[in-house]
């Protein structure tokens, strides 16, 4: 008893399973339709099925090598996008910590593919990766962003504090800076007594009728900022503002504290502060511009003035030491332009 078996759907495959059957089954009839016992039919219809089997296995294997392929064509691409973020993050923040980025940007070890394993595999793990880098360039251009935004505000409060630094210069500059030739007799003239209430207006807001007749006083304006200081403050003294005269000397002194004039500024100071009813203050200007500058121009009116402050404040006999100091270190002048004075001064304060 024979049986047929139509064969179909083989002609990949025909070339090798004809040849495989046809040394090994000998019973198979010439158009290999026909076998003869059935147990023969099934082994070798099993030896059939291995070989169906392992040509199958093996067009699988080479239908997944595209995909392996291609997994392998990105890796090289993956591991220079790693590499230049890695070199973007040292730029971005040269020397930052962890807690801004990860130092470096690594896949995770993958472990051998087990056998049976999918063949993308390769392109779920580049694809991981890929999605790492994104967040990264996320992470990085939000912190870029921060980073102009507190750059930003840096300059905002830099140029606020250049603009008070130039309007505090302006005010500066407004205020008496004159200067010019000094007057000669200036730091000699007679000593003016003090104007009733020059303490209270000194103390007080000055009026706008005040302000208005202090704005008259020309300032000088020559290649000569110190000696402009110094005799801008003059012309307000001999205008009897004193307080704005004292303000004036002061600033002349600060910004010009080795000027040749610092002598008459200093004398000229402390005359201010006597002609303002202010003797406590004048007594030590006076004693400072001697002490200072003993050679100085005004050293002699100095120690002079200093006696008349010293007699004001109802120190006689100190007065007396100020004005024989004047005349045994300065006999000349003591002899000379100061002796109407000094021998007034000496009367007043009941020198021997």
């Amino acid at each position: 008893m024979t049986f047929k078996i139509p064969l179909r759907g083989f002609d990949e495959i025909r070339a090798t399973t004809i040849g495989f059957a046809a040394s090994h089954f000998s019973e198979l009839e010439p158009d290999m339709t026909t076998v003869r016992p059935f147990f023969v039919l099934s082994s070798r219809m099993s030896l059939a099925a291995q070989m169906l089997g392992s040509t199958m296995m093996a067009a699988l294997i080479a239908s997944a090598s595209p995909a392996a392929a291609q997994a392998t064509s990105l890796e090289p691409r993956v591991k220079k996008l790693e590499s230049e973020m890695r070199a973007v993050q040292r730029k971005v923040f040269p020397g930052a910590s962890d807690r801004f980025f990860e130092p470096e940007i690594s896949a995770p070890a993958s472990a051998p593919a087990p056998t049976g394993v999918s063949a993308s595999a390769p392109l779920t793990d580049i694809l991981q990766r890929v999605d790492t880098l994104e967040t990264q360039i996320t992470r990085l251009t939000a912190q870029t962003e921060e980073n102009g935004f507190k750059i930003g505000q840096l300059e905002k409060r830099l140029l606020q504090m250049e603009e008070q630094a130039k309007a505090a210069a302006a005010a500066a500059a407004a205020a008496p800076a004159g200067t010019g030739a000094a007057a000669p007799g200036a730091g000699a003239s007679t000593p003016r007594p003090a104007t009733p209430g020059a303490a209270a207006a000194a103390s007080a807001a000055p009026s706008a009728e005040r302000v208005a007749a202090v704005s008259k006083i020309e300032k000088p304006q020559s290649a000569d900022a110190g000696e402009d200081a110094y005799l801008y403050g003059y012309r307000l003294w001999e205008a009897k503002f004193y307080p704005e005269a004292q303000a004036q000397l002061r600033f002349a002194l600060e910004k010009h504290p080795r000027h040749k004039r610092s002598s008459y500024t200093r004398n000229l100071l402390g005359r201010a502060y006597l002609d303002d009813g202010k003797p406590s203050a004048a007594a030590k200007m006076f004693a400072e511009n001697y002490e200072k500058e003993p050679k100085g121009d005004r050293a002699p009116e100095s120690l002079y003035f200093l006696g008349e402050s010293l007699i004001k404040l109802n120190e006689k006999p100190k007065a007396c030491v100020a004005f024989t100091e004047l005349a045994e270190v300065y006999p000349d002048v003591a002899a000379g332009r100061l002796s109407d004075r000094l021998a007034t001064g000496r009367r007043n304060a009941g020198c021997k």
